[in-house]
């Protein structure tokens, strides 16, 4: 797969399987709330930041942070407006605001979107999410058409139960289940760098990289950290665990979640 990544950065952390995607929000426009989060993960390292399609945004990110900038529609002509205004990544999704509305986006629809704007802009870095509503076999269909048309990354999307109840671990359990399940069964069946999201967490995280996953894409849960300090820390642990390798090793099946919580200042990590 020929990766038109403009960020070098970004490219040989997605070749080593070492990038950490924060997303700030696709519906979030609050600016101070978005500086606040891309603070955080440019002092934690993490290797980019996946934010609203918003010129006003995109151009204040760009003064305060050198992080490399995503942002996420299904209209490819917004998509193309912040292509121009100078970000990295242009990700087909965001598919939630019309989930909530009873709208499901076919595996065709997302194609011709993919094809739309890939003719627009034929440089820039294409990731597409596979929406979760497809069953696995029109995922992995789906993943080998955009393979072929030449998108550069795809992206998992985890199960929106209806019967939300009010834990976060058990809400966030059966997105990072359906997300990881489509993770393994994806990498299987196509070579195209995939990065891991959805209610994902330290523990899915590694899972999710010893099943091959070049990326995890982390969000809801570091919204359990409201100061900078403490966020940054467990971004930067995540960020650790990554490049030392020591989330999982498959020959003793010995899962070393324990190294992204290093940091004993950090509290409330079991909620």
């Amino acid at each position: 797969v020929i990766i038109m990544i403009l960020n070098k950065n970004l490219e040989s952390a997605l070749s080593k399987h070492e990038v950490l995607k924060i997303i700030i929000g696709l519906n979030n426009f609050n600016l101070n709330d978005i500086i606040f989060q891309a603070k955080a993960a440019e002092i934690g390292g993490a290797t980019y930041i996946d934010i609203a399609s918003n010129i006003n945004i995109i151009n204040e990110l760009k003064q305060i942070s050198t992080l490399p900038l995503c942002v996420s529609s299904i209209d490819p002509d917004e998509l193309l407006a912040c292509f121009k205004a100078g970000v990295d990544i242009l990700e087909v999704g965001n598919f939630d605001i019309f989930y909530r509305k009873g709208i499901m986006l076919s595996a065709n629809n997302v194609l011709e979107i993919a094809k739309d704007i890939m003719c627009q802009a034929p440089l820039a870095c294409i990731s597409v999410t596979i929406p979760h509503t497809l069953c696995l076999w029109d995922q992995i269909c789906l993943a080998k058409q955009l393979e072929f048309l030449g998108v550069d990354i795809i992206q998992t999307e985890g199960f929106n139960s209806k019967f939300k109840t009010d834990s976060y671990a058990v809400n966030s359990l059966r997105k990072s289940s359906s997300a990881l399940s489509a993770t393994y069964v994806l990498l299987k069946n196509s070579k195209i760098p995939i990065i891991s999201a959805s209610g994902i967490n330290p523990l899915s995280a590694a899972i999710a990289i010893s099943y091959g996953a070049s990326a995890i894409g982390i969000g809801s849960f570091l919204l359990e950290f409201n100061d900078l300090i403490d966020r940054s820390i467990i971004i930067q642990s995540i960020v650790q665990s990554m490049h030392q390798n020591l989330t999982m090793d498959i020959k003793t099946k010995n899962l070393n979640i324990y190294s992204v919580f290093d940091h004993s200042n950090i509290s409330n990590m079991n909620t």
